[in-house]
């Protein structure tokens, strides 16, 4: 987009007549698609994707309460999401889940985190899921909020 509206803002001064409408018509294109590429350049690249299916991942945080941190380990180191485990989230807490899922639930990556004073530190590596088990850990987390 920027080079096209690079090269139409460019072709006016090829115009004879640069008061036409044309050329006006030509400038205001090449404007706007210069300043779109720009917007869609800062903007855009932001968003993270998950390149096999080419969905846009989003990230959030959920957070537990301490007495859940043993099931929660237990669930991420095995892999095993289980939506019966009777986990709830809440508005705060000293245990933080954090998850980024692409919005066709193909990928999900979670790593589990503690409050020690002044700071969270990750009690589990990142745990990255696939396919039918990325597809378990958003049933986990729809779960968990609702429950």
């Amino acid at each position: 987009m920027l080079l096209i509206g690079i090269f139409i803002f460019a072709s006016i001064f090829g115009v004879n007549d640069k008061s036409s409408t044309v050329s006006m018509g030509l400038m205001v294109l090449g404007t706007a698609l210069f300043l779109l590429g720009v917007f869609r350049l800062f903007w855009k690249s932001k968003e993270l994707v998950y390149l096999p299916t080419g969905s846009v991942a989003k990230e959030r945080s959920l957070f537990f309460d301490l007495k859940y941190v043993g099931k929660l380990k237990e669930m991420l180191e095995s892999g095993q999401m289980d939506n019966e485990a009777g986990v709830k989230s809440e508005g705060s807490g000293n245990v933080r889940l954090d998850v980024m899922i692409s919005q066709d639930k193909k990928f999900a990556a979670v790593q589990l985190f503690q409050f020690v004073p002044y700071t969270y530190t990750p009690i589990t590596s990142a745990r990255y899921f696939t396919g039918g088990d990325a597809v378990a850990v958003s049933s986990f987390l729809s779960k968990c909020k609702t429950a």
